[in-house]
């Protein structure tokens, strides 16, 4: 069937204005798809992520925006004398918003010594001798770097927070890369903040042998009686209580990708049955000179096939590059999910249009295939 591609093509360009439309529609449809599924693919990765972590986040009982939550900074001391506690960090958070948006900047103020050991974060610009020694610098993700147009020394500012950027970090986890992070005291200090030997939670670190439900309620029983009770969580447990609004909006959404597929269908088939009704004197010439009426399936199916591959291509590899260069982040109460491209959701994006190109064509291809061919030549 291969040599017959050109004859494809040809009957393709011959209607160019419809099948560039065809195409058009479709590219939009599968980047509105490929995006949902930009978002899902976020939202799974960040939790199956943190399912994985061996660490604890201790936060002020009946508090939600960490920006309401405030716990004594000396807890960190009482909680890694515990059994089963490897480390116990310190965390001052703080954000341009505390409700959902593309556009949220978060902070994490903790000490500088132990940000390599509880981040897995690698510098690509910068030095840490720099961010060590220098009361207001900060290390910024790739992401926020990316998006926000930053460079190595420059002040930053969001609000009446203002930093030197000292370096540009990478992650492994992707959601790390739209993070900041600078000193806990420069956090406490900073005016308008008056959160002087305060933080907003506490992050544990357990031993691969601890019991983290156990670990969870011998803090909180700790502090139960004050002087500020505790709420203590796995990390992936509060990550997932904290985004568990989004949950129910992405689950939404994806309602939306699948629409956009059953609308490239609609479209595809539209033109195709368009282009069948068009040429059936055509076909019927066709197989007055030896070609089956196999042979005519083929032809319908590959021409549904590819106009509906090309808008795939189209509207998945636009998406994909604009995830890659725009660094997009949806974040909420502090917790970022990151817009990521991938293999996975490029094939997701290129299957779906071949398999709606496929489903598209059958109908029409059937019945180009089942014409009789005298009543077809008749046709005007």
């Amino acid at each position: 069937m291969l040599r017959y591609i050109p004859y494809v093509l040809k009957t393709l360009w011959r209607h160019r204005t419809r099948t560039l439309l065809t195409v058009s529609g479709t590219a939009v449809a599968m980047f509105v798809f490929t995006f949902v599924g930009a978002v899902q693919e976020g939202l799974d990765r960040l939790l199956h992520e943190q399912r994985q972590d061996r660490s604890l986040i201790v936060f002020q009982a009946n508090r939600f925006c960490p920006s309401t939550s405030k716990l004594p900074e000396d807890y960190a001391f009482r909680i890694r004398k515990l059994p089963g506690v490897k480390e116990a960090v310190p965390i001052k958070v703080y954000m341009n918003n505390c409700r959902a948006s593309l556009d949220i900047v978060v902070f994490n103020g903790l000490p500088a010594e132990k940000l390599r050991r509880v981040r897995p974060i690698t510098l690509s610009e910068g030095d840490w001798s720099q961010f060590e020694r220098q009361r207001d610098a900060a290390l910024v993700g790739r992401a926020v770097a990316q998006r926000r147009k930053l460079s190595v020394g420059q002040k930053f500012s969001i609000g009446t927070l203002t930093v030197t950027i000292a370096g540009i970090f990478e992650s492994s986890v992707p959601a790390e890369e739209s993070m900041i992070y600078t000193h806990l005291e420069f956090l406490q200090r900073t005016r308008g903040l008056n959160s002087v030997g305060t933080a907003t939670q506490v992050e544990v670190l357990l031993e691969e042998s601890a019991d983290a439900q156990m670990a969870s309620k011998l803090i909180d029983d700790l502090y139960r009686s004050g002087p500020i009770a505790t709420n203590t969580r796995t990390k992936g447990a509060f990550q997932a209580k904290a985004v568990g609004d989004l949950v129910e909006l992405v689950g939404f959404i994806r309602y939306l990708g699948l629409a956009c597929v059953v609308m490239v269908l609609g479209l595809v088939a539209t033109t195709t049955v368009m282009g069948v009704q068009d040429r059936l004197r055509e076909h019927a010439v066709l197989q007055t000179i030896g070609f089956t009426g196999w042979h005519i399936f083929a032809f319908i199916i590959s021409e549904s096939l590819v106009v509906s591959l090309v808008g795939g291509l189209l509207g998945t590899g636009t998406a994909l590059a604009i995830l890659q260069t725009s660094s997009l982040a949806l974040g909420t109460e502090g917790i970022l999910i990151a817009f990521v491209p991938s293999i996975s959701l490029a094939m997701m994006g290129l299957a779906a249009s071949a398999i709606v190109g496929l489903l598209a064509g059958i109908a029409p291809a059937w019945q180009a295939a089942r014409a009789e061919i005298v009543p077809a030549l008749r046709m005007a």
